[in-house]
């Protein structure tokens, strides 16, 4: 795959020019690039703000490259651009511990998906078990296999469909949920549930590319920021224009929009958002505001369980926040049991499978990053 990415990449003549030689091969490590064309794009938006982006020169040169694609033409329009408006929506907030941890809402499915994961693990023992135990990567991976479940039918634009969010992390469904988990055998295929609020939906099924990044920042006055941001696929759509590259963001949707005889959450639309897998988070003391954490991490729907992992890890398991990021992913998104590849949980693949789990060692390389209050400072 990345092979052939590197190819297609060699066809597109900008980004070809500013990241391949001649010979289509990458340019050496150490190499200057030098990119003034977004130089001036940064300028112009500085002097002109948001409005220098969305109209004028920069916008004329994204839709013309759009349309005028030779192999690839797209639909994007002078009007689209212009048109388009930022949301600003509501936090998504719910308890862990005592904590209160904080997200992005949909058409996000992140925050939705970690926040049902801690609350089904609030049933259970988590301090006792060893982090890289039989019962503790079981136990996570049938956490996530019920709220992926859940995400894969229920997650969409708010503007577009019903998402029953307050449904979702109810905490009678995620107690009723819960009761679903066999620490003796896996539950295999999961089933989503039926919250609150839920309308009939077909599964979804569309794909989430990891090319994302993450920071986590916090100043000297304690203020915080989690900060996740996409172009979707490796090097976006291939196409750069004014010195930046498009993103490939339409691959979020669902292409097919019936499941089953009814319409996805997630099925495309024109003026909708598709849903993401992006979980930045910010995490205070429930009774007093204290900040406690900032974390946040790319890996497209692997997002959501590298999140939850370094949650439980620094909640439960009282791991330092490096020590939490270290630890090897794992996890279950509705299909098999994702282990990363290379790492001690190779040990426990084996009674993994004898409990019922299609076992898969994967890469899982996280890019998580995270910032935590200590007694005497901050841990990064």
């Amino acid at each position: 795959d990345v092979y052939k990415r590197q190819q297609r990449l060699c066809t597109e003549k900008a980004v070809a020019a500013h990241y391949l030689k001649p010979d289509c091969t990458p340019k050496d490590q150490g190499s200057l690039l030098k990119n003034p064309e977004l130089a001036a794009t940064l300028r112009a938006i500085a002097k002109g703000g948001a409005q220098a982006f969305y109209s004028g020169p920069i916008a004329e040169a994204i839709a013309n490259a759009v349309r005028s694609h030779p192999t690839n033409p797209g639909r994007l329009t002078l009007q689209d651009l212009a048109s388009y408006t930022p949301k600003v929506r509501e936090p998504i907030c719910g308890p862990y511990r005592g904590l209160r941890i904080c997200g992005m809402p949909p058409e996000s499915s992140g925050t939705v998906a970690v926040l049902q994961t801690l609350g089904i693990l609030e049933h259970f023992d988590v301090a006792k078990l060893a982090p890289n135990s039989l019962d503790a990567v079981h136990l996570i991976a049938e956490a996530y296999r019920l709220a992926y479940a859940d995400r894969q039918k229920f997650i969409g634009d708010p503007d577009f469909v019903s998402v029953p969010v307050a449904g979702l992390l109810d905490a009678g469904y995620l107690k009723q949920r819960s009761t679903l988990i066999n620490m003796e055998r896996s539950m295999g295929a999961p089933v989503a549930g039926a919250p609150a609020g839920a309308e009939a939906r077909g599964l979804d099924d569309s794909p989430s590319l990891p090319s994302t990044s993450h920071v986590s920042i916090v100043d000297k006055d304690g203020n915080m920021v989690a900060m996740t941001t996409t172009i979707e696929n490796g090097f976006g759509s291939l196409q750069m224009v004014k010195g930046f590259i498009l993103n490939n963001q339409l691959t979020d949707f669902n292409f097919e929009p019936l499941a089953d005889g009814r319409l996805t959450a997630n099925a495309i639309a024109p003026g909708k958002r598709p849903r993401s897998s992006m979980a930045p988070f910010i995490v205070t003391d429930a009774k007093t505001g204290r900040l406690d954490q900032v974390l946040g991490s790319p890996g497209g729907s692997l997002i959501i369980g590298y999140v939850a992992k370094t949650l439980v890890a620094t909640l439960d398991w009282k791991l330092d926040m490096q020590s939490a990021i270290d630890l090897p992913n794992r996890g279950s998104r509705g299909g098999p049991t994702e282990i990363e590849k290379g790492t001690e949980l190779d040990a426990v693949s084996g009674a993994l499978k004898a409990m019922g789990h299609d076992v898969r060692a994967i890469d899982m390389t996280s890019g998580l990053a995270g910032i935590r209050r200590t007694a005497t400072g901050w841990e990064a």
